[in-house]
């Protein structure tokens, strides 16, 4: 009973209903964009991001600025350059990922050395925080996540036909490259979305959970986009409640629900075969 009236407690205050409106906004986004990631071998571009995204709220911590304003465009130069990198100077994508990745967890850590050291706001930044989310972030989240669904939708035939087979896109007269940049673009703002709630050092595995959880038993594209949403928002809502119950970081209660479904799917698909 303690534990009941703790969650309907939970779902009376401000700042936890702030939290599941974003972490909802985010497992949307997470999740439609899941699949083209994964299908097309780019998720790790989403590991690589969150470290770009450690260095930028670094930078904005030190200089006093908003760690959304600062990160969603450097973070988005960021997608674009390892896709040049890719493109132009001949590095493959994994390759690419680890070099800037590196290069920015090298130099968010010099920013936090000269800034005196992590502190209590870096350390939510990094592992998630429901008490962070202010109003502005939630309503800067709510717009950014629709704007992802929408170019979700409008593009979705393209996307569909890139991921599946870009070279034949590529006949048909899609601009692969021009998708390959949109896929780049929404999973940076994603990411930059997702650490206030998850943290910049797990905020991957939002990306990459939901879709793998859903192709364990989805039959087509269009199911795997909408089990991996309906298991990405579940996995959320579970994780914030949980995390203030059991007074747990947010972050790491959310990927924890993410991994018992992954397990719980994992299992199911093996009981049907048999």
């Amino acid at each position: 009973m303690e534990i009941v009236e703790l969650i309907r407690e939970a779902m009376g205050l401000a700042f936890m209903q702030r939290a599941m409106i974003v972490g909802t906004a985010i497992a949307l986004s997470s999740a439609l964009l899941g699949i083209f990631l994964v299908l097309k071998k780019y998720s790790m571009i989403g590991d690589g991001l969150a470290h770009v995204s450690f260095a930028t709220v670094a930078i904005a911590l030190l200089l006093g600025a908003s760690p959304l304003l600062v990160s969603i465009p450097i973070v988005t130069v960021a997608s674009i350059f390892i896709m040049q990198l890719n493109e132009k100077a001949g590095i493959h994508g994994d390759a690419a990922i680890g070099l800037v990745s590196s290069f920015s967890v090298a130099l968010g850590v010099l920013i936090s050395s000269v800034a005196g050291g992590f502190n209590v706001d870096l350390f939510s930044y990094l592992f998630g925080s429901i008490l962070a989310i202010k109003q502005m972030d939630m309503y800067l989240s709510i717009v950014l996540a629709g704007l992802i669904v929408s170019l979700i939708i409008l593009f979705y035939h393209d996307l569909f036909a890139v991921t599946h087979d870009e070279a034949f896109a590529s006949v048909i007269g899609i601009g692969t490259k021009r998708m390959n940049y949109l896929i780049a673009t929404l999973t940076s703002i994603t990411i930059v979305l997702g650490i206030r709630v998850v943290g910049t050092m797990l905020i991957s595995s939002m990306i990459v959970f939901p879709t793998v959880t859903a192709l364990q038993i989805s039959r087509s594209f269009k199911s795997t986009i909408i089990i991996s949403a309906i298991v990405s928002i579940i996995a959320v809502m579970t994780g914030v409640i949980g995390s203030y119950v059991f007074n747990l970081p947010s972050g790491a209660s959310i990927v924890m629900v993410n991994a018992f479904l992954f397990l719980l799917f994992l299992g199911m698909k093996r009981f049907i075969r048999i």
